[in-house]
């Protein structure tokens, strides 16, 4: 990449190298953060095939699978490379056409791709076979030396996995069981979710304990909330108590008055007399 780099000028190779390591960065966990970058450089150096191929896998990372045939195909022309036949085939399913991604594993093109290239070629053609509801010639695209070979690469936890998810597929269901267990032996940088896949096929299920601590803090502080507002509501004077209490005080003060009416009256009475 360096090298090819070197064909703009400085400061414009500095700002496409810039956008460059930017795409490699965020790729994995903001993809749609990356594809803005790699826009940027592929509006300052579109005729630079780093530039088109980096372009090419933001759009694959980003589901844009039109766009990243498109970047791949013209990063192939400028190199002559087939290193990009495999992801090429699979965008091809992305755009729902698992039979011309088929095609591409059947092409001279594959026997050019290196082990690694031509696992990959594999795993994207027991895809397409997936797509187009042939699951049983699924599990036997994914049949090689490779799969049966006991060294571990850097594929072999992919390519163990895909074979046991298809064994999953036509109702194999034990041989599956296996073929998860070989996969997560082989999973050193946590590629697959094999772990998981053990787990559901033997019933287990995993809770997060920090999520279930977050919950229980919820729970309890719902819990103490509810009880302060219920002190504080038994705390505040009713206002139908009130207003009953301070209507009982009027009807007395009315009821003394009335009492005291006739004795006034009498005393009156008599004072005339007199």
């Amino acid at each position: 990449m360096r090298q090819e780099l070197m064909s703009l000028p400085k400061t414009l190779a500095l700002d496409v190298a810039r956008n460059l390591v930017m795409v490699a960065n965020l790729l994995d966990e903001e993809p749609e953060q990356a594809y803005e970058y790699s826009r940027v450089a592929l509006r300052l150096a579109s005729r630079v095939a780093a530039v088109r191929e980096a372009a090419g896998f933001a759009s694959y990372a980003t589901g844009k699978y039109s766009e990243a045939l498109a970047e791949f195909r013209a990063a192939r022309r400028m190199t002559g490379s087939v290193e990009l036949w495999p992801i090429m085939a699979d965008c091809e399913r992305g755009m729902g056409r698992p039979e011309r991604a088929l095609a591409m594993a059947g092409e001279p093109e594959v026997q050019r791709l290196d082990k690694a290239g031509q696992v990959e070629m594999r795993l994207v053609a027991a895809g397409a076979r997936k797509d187009m509801g042939q699951a049983e010639a699924a599990v036997v695209t994914l049949q090689s030396p490779e799969l049966a070979s006991n060294s571990v690469q850097p594929w072999t936890a992919r390519l163990r996995y895909a074979y046991a998810d298809a064994l999953l597929e036509v109702g194999r269901e034990n041989e599956a069981r296996e073929w998860f267990a070989k996969a997560l032996e082989a999973d050193q940088g946590g590629m697959t979710n094999a772990s998981d896949r053990l787990a559901e096929l033997d019933g287990l299920e995993f809770t997060d304990a920090l999520e279930e601590d977050s919950a229980d803090e919820s729970a309890e502080k719902g819990t103490e909330d509810k009880a302060e507002s219920e002190t504080a509501e038994d705390a505040e004077p009713q206002p139908e108590a009130a207003a009953t209490a301070e209507d009982e005080v009027k009807a007395e003060a009315e009821a003394e008055e009335k009492a005291a009416e006739p004795a006034e009256a009498k005393d009156e009475e008599s004072g005339s007399k007199g």
